[in-house]
């Protein structure tokens, strides 16, 4: 199993879970986060002249956890749900999970997901 973080813009998101509902994956946790990456933030220009950087953006994180012969599939979909083209439009980690359990039924492994 892996447990895959994806990090995206917050407009993508509807894309995002349609494309992940299409797989067949419906269980996922959604965060509303702050970061920055190689976009490294946006300068605004204010009254006056004056600029002002926002380095910390307002992101997605998506986490799903998924039998490891769905990966890639996960991946190639959400890649295609969310890309725009521009910078900023997010990451995707891929992370190993040794476990998963069912708190209601006790059912472990693949099942349990």
């Amino acid at each position: 199993m892996k447990k895959i973080e994806i990090i995206i813009r917050p407009e993508r998101l509807n894309e995002v879970k349609q494309a992940l509902d299409d797989l067949g994956i419906h269980g996922m946790n959604v965060l509303s986060v702050t970061g920055r990456g190689a976009q490294r933030g946006v300068v605004h220009q204010g009254r006056g002249g004056e600029s002002v950087t926002v380095d910390m953006l307002p992101k997605i994180k998506v986490e799903v956890v998924v039998a490891d012969l769905a990966v890639e599939r996960v991946i190639d979909a959400v890649v295609a749900a969310a890309r725009t083209g521009n910078i900023g439009d997010g990451k995707i980690f891929v992370i190993p999970v040794d476990e998963a359990v069912r708190v209601r039924t006790g059912e472990r492994g693949d099942v349990a997901i």
